[in-house]
């Protein structure tokens, strides 16, 4: 089972007492920052909740699943993201 964002939207929206728009627009400039930070290079982190970072991965040799063929994967930027504490123990129940 999942949260999709309509849902998400009208949850944040009960439980910090505000409009679904409100609680929408949030969400979009949440998105937003994360984004533009990532994109910058900066990691995003909330405290006990989780943490992004953008990271670095070199250049490698690959195969082709359906070939077998090598091939060469260039170099580029991955994202990371860590769970904080308040995810863990949520999870570990």
């Amino acid at each position: 089972m999942s949260i999709n964002r309509t849902e998400l939207v009208a949850a944040v929206a009960e439980r910090a007492s505000l409009t679904k728009s409100q609680a929408d627009a949030a969400l979009a400039a949440f998105q937003d920052i994360l984004v533009e930070s990532l994109g910058k290079g900066e990691a995003v982190k909330v405290t006990g909740l989780l943490s992004v970072e953008r990271v670095e991965r070199a250049a490698r040799t690959g195969r082709n699943p359906r070939t077998g063929e090598e091939i060469k994967i260039p170099a580029g930027f991955g994202v990371k993201i860590s769970a904080g504490s308040a995810l863990k123990k949520a999870v570990a129940k």
